[in-house]
């Protein structure tokens, strides 16, 4: 029996996401499917997820083969696929977009890890692709790490709507959130407009992975919930700023908590846990397909994500009594995921050109 949980979700005033893209989703009619009856607003992408899409089926084989022909190769060709696939993917979600004042109806496209420490090449990039990609509903996906904040101020300042990754923690959130706050401000300063909009996407399972064999049985996968609800406190905090007011009064819409990597990774714990646990409105959670369909299975909704982030507190200041040290470790899980967004990289150009050399 079908759960009514995504659509009620919806009416709370998240946005669901799915956290895949392949152009079999988008032929197969599964995405549409997943718009109709799943409460799917939006999605997002990243390079392993076109990695597998490629190196494991046959479905861009014939369009590799034409872009080679016209002598495309590496990270071009990549580009072109990717720009393909997330354009057919905007226009599936726009007619929400429209419907909700652009500010649902988002997907998203990562700039390449190999532009980490130069902010100038990864402004170019992300206004490359999206002048490339032509729609209002596409977000460049560009990581929170101190290299990556300068970029995202800059990108933001000329208008690209941003996607910031890679946030573990309630101050990196904090430090995204005010590379956003600057690149509008500097907008209303040389007089445009500052509706540029952006999601801060903060990964959550990657936490309880990391301490699972380091706290008691009892504290076991509270640690990912504790820190997305203590980063929401932060970010209904900054919306109800004189700051934020002041944007907002010029026209500013905010950028959107997104609760990221929610897929449920320890096989005894529920599979939804992090999309109940984590219903807040205004903000997004992206989730993997399996935990799309489980939510849409037998999902079930509590109550809405308190205000002040709920137990939160509690639950970090126990971790750090049990020795989890909260900063090194949102550090190490920043630098960690960094690296493995670079290795995905590297995996997916291989994939390529190992694809392109058999169909050449």
């Amino acid at each position: 029996m079908a759960s009514d949980a995504p659509r009620k979700l919806n009416a709370l005033g998240q946005s669901l996401w799915l956290d895949n893209i392949t152009r079999d989703l988008l032929d197969s009619g599964t995405l549409r499917r997943y718009i109709d009856t799943l409460s799917v607003t939006g999605l997002t992408s990243n390079p392993s997820i076109f990695d597998a899409a490629i190196s494991k089926s046959k479905w861009y084989d014939a369009e590799i083969q034409k872009q080679m022909e016209v002598g495309k190769k590496g990270e071009e060709l990549f580009f072109t696929l990717a720009v393909q696939d997330l354009t057919r993917a905007a226009d599936l979600f726009r007619p929400i977009h429209d419907r909700t004042g652009t500010v649902d109806g988002f997907v998203s496209l990562e700039v390449s890890p190999k532009l980490a420490y130069d902010t100038k090449a990864t402004v170019e990039q992300a206004k490359t692709l999206h002048a490339a990609a032509n729609r209002p509903n596409l977000f460049i996906k560009i990581p929170g790490t101190k290299e990556g904040l300068p970029a995202i101020e800059d990108a933001i300042f000329s208008g690209v709507p941003i996607n910031v990754t890679l946030l573990f923690s309630t101050d990196q959130y904090k430090a995204a959130a005010e590379a956003y706050l600057k690149g509008l401000e500097r907008r209303v300063e040389a007089g445009l407009s500052p509706d540029v909009r952006s999601v801060a996407s903060l990964f959550i399972s990657r936490w309880d992975v990391a301490v699972a064999d380091k706290v008691p049985a009892e504290m076991k996968n509270t640690l990912g919930l504790a820190v997305g609800r203590q980063a929401y406190k932060a970010y209904r905090d900054l919306l109800e700023s004189d700051r934020w007011q002041r944007l907002e009064n010029l026209g500013a819409r905010p950028q959107r908590l997104l609760f990221a990597s929610t897929g449920t990774k320890d096989k005894n714990a529920p599979d939804t846990l992090y999309i109940g646990g984590l219903a807040a409105p205004n903000t997004v959670n992206t989730m993997p397909e399996g935990t799309l369909l489980a939510f849409g299975d037998h999902g079930t909704l509590g109550g809405a994500l308190p205000r002040d982030g709920g137990d939160a507190e509690a639950v970090l200041a126990a971790h750090a009594k049990a020795g989890i040290d909260l900063t090194a470790l949102s550090a190490k899980l920043q630098s960690d995921g960094a690296s493995s967004f670079v290795k995905s990289w590297e995996e997916l150009l291989g994939a390529i050109e190992q694809k392109s050399k058999v169909l050449a």
